[in-house]
């Protein structure tokens, strides 16, 4: 574990192993332990950087709204920090997001880029008005909110067959503070549209969608890579596949990344 300062705000995150670098980026309510067996995987043959986004795990919230570009200035922090010139870039849901503002204002240190469970579309009205909400409902009643929240990420068939990795999942969001939490939902919300940016077919890139994702729709974010070279992945599960379909993500990311 190791701590940077970045606007007298202190980030944590992991390095490990040798050779290329891959960054992985996790998700709302997630941190950095969410990766522990693709670190232990990928870092055999890759140097493999885990990072606390702003007000999740062990890094520090920055303010009442964390922008995917303030994350991105963290992430090129560490980077610098590292003194790592180029990276495959790995992010889960609103890490994707980050990922993708890290490659816009960062283009020339982009190797490759991962979106997992994740979309380069701006939120719509709907789901602007859902992130006010859950802002609201965190507020009122944080446990129940989290808890909640996790366990809807799952296809529903994975509810009862994956609940010991649910109840673990639950634990390490419940280690999210509030301000973090409302900060995020901020950020999400106001977060700008990059699928033009995608389609400008910069970076290798891996695309991996659940069918039965009860977050991100599965036939409206296929579009988003629509003439461009991106491979797609799709599972037939939920919108946790690093948990859901673990083994076959692992695989999928070995191939895309060597």
């Amino acid at each position: 574990m190791k701590n940077i300062l970045y606007k007298n705000t202190n980030i944590s995150f992991t390095d490990s192993g040798e050779g290329n670098a891959v960054v992985f980026l996790h998700g709302f309510l997630e941190n950095k332990k969410m990766w522990e067996e693709y670190v232990e995987l990928f870092s055999k043959s890759h140097r493999v950087i885990t990072i606390d986004l702003l007000g999740h795990g062990e890094t520090d919230s920055l303010g009442y709204v964390h922008e995917m570009e303030d994350n991105a200035h963290v992430v090129n922090e560490v980077l610098e920090h590292l003194e790592i010139k180029k990276a495959i870039i790995a992010g889960h849901s609103m890490g994707g997001y980050v990922t993708l503002a890290f490659a816009e204002l960062y283009p020339e240190k982009v190797q490759k880029l991962a979106l997992l469970n994740s979309t380069s579309k701006e939120d719509n009205a709907e789901k602007k008005l859902n992130r006010t909400r859950a802002i609201k409902a965190v507020k009122q009643s944080y446990v129940n909110f989290v808890s909640l929240a996790i366990a809807n990420l799952f296809s529903e068939n994975n509810r009862t067959r994956l609940e010991k990795e649910i109840e673990k999942a639950k634990e390490q969001a419940l280690k999210t503070p509030l301000q973090g939490i409302v900060a995020s939902l901020e950020g999400m919300k106001i977060r700008k549209d990059r699928e033009s940016f995608l389609k400008q077919n910069l970076f290798p890139l891996l695309l991996v969608l659940g069918k039965k994702d009860p977050v991100l729709n599965y036939e409206e974010n296929i579009g988003q890579i629509e003439g461009t070279n991106a491979q797609l992945v799709s599972f037939d599960d939920g919108h946790m596949s690093h948990i859901e379909n673990k083994e076959e993500l692992k695989d999928v990311l070995l191939k895309f990344i060597n």
